[in-house]
């Protein structure tokens, strides 16, 4: 049975080696793709980009087990620790949420104003590097395949 992770905002899909974060690039937490997201000041909803239960959710970053106990972690901007009148909050922590649900708010010219990068990592925690199957590349719409594991 295979995994599929579906984008979680608009915008350009990227390999984890494009993130500008060793923990990511490196495949570290896991297996996965992330997203470029628009070049904009406007508010940007950031989905679940699977069904199951919220575990984790911090303004930046949100862990999600499906239930199958698949760990995805979405993380918004690299660096933004700490920063969470960047986000809002748009779940609960323990919520049972269905792929496309939003969870986050924020403005992905707020983070870059900042010297960060916007990239959102998703990934699938504790799986091999390079895992990853059908990952997508290029401009990717809210809710279609980021990739499958």
């Amino acid at each position: 049975m295979s995994t599929v992770i579906l984008a979680p905002l608009d915008g350009l899909a990227i390999p984890l080696s494009e993130v500008p974060d060793p923990v990511f690039s490196a495949e570290m937490v896991g297996a996965g793709a992330a997203i470029e997201p628009p070049d904009t000041d406007a508010a940007v909803t950031v989905v679940a980009p699977v069904a199951g239960s919220i575990v984790k959710l911090h303004p930046h970053a949100a862990v999600i087990v499906t239930a199958d106990g698949t760990g995805v972690l979405l993380h918004v901007g690299i660096d933004t620790v700490g920063k969470a009148d960047l986000f809002e909050l748009k779940a609960a922590e323990g919520d049972q949420i269905e792929a496309g649900d939003p969870l986050i708010t924020f403005s992905p010219n707020a983070i870059r104003r900042l010297g960060l990068s916007a990239a959102v990592p998703v990934v699938v925690m504790d799986s091999a590097p390079g895992s990853t199957h059908s990952t997508a590349t290029g401009p990717v719409a809210t809710g279609a395949v980021l990739f499958t594991m």
